[in-house]
């Protein structure tokens, strides 16, 4: 059974940093490519990074680029979004994903206040 588990998140001030943790487990994990995804209230779930199944190659969105970075430790099945400068508009609740497919975790609520 696949499991994506997501933590780190919380109310922090504009500015501020966080890492975002997710834990997967019930696949191979090295087999996937991994992201992270956001849903902004009023908004559709966005996909802001992803990094490949070696962790050799990373995307962000223009939005969190430069601001964000994405990696994956392989030995623990884990993705990291650590995030700075962190802006009011970053406000959402952040998933982790593996491959694109349907399966998610519950996120975890990232608030930033100005």
């Amino acid at each position: 059974q696949v499991q994506l588990v997501e933590s780190g998140g919380g109310l922090v001030q504009s500015g501020g940093s966080l890492e975002l943790s997710c834990a997967a487990s019930g696949f191979v994990f090295t087999d996937y490519v991994m992201h992270w995804y956001r849903e902004r209230p009023g908004t559709p779930r966005e996909l802001i990074a992803s990094i490949s199944s070696r962790g050799d190659d990373s995307y962000l969105h223009d939005s969190v680029k430069d601001r964000f970075t994405i990696s994956r430790d392989n030995a623990k099945h884990m993705v990291y979004l650590r995030m700075s400068c962190l802006k009011p508009e970053d406000t959402a609740v952040y998933y982790c994903n593996r491959g694109r497919l349907n399966d998610w975790g519950r996120g975890t609520q990232v608030t930033v206040s100005s």
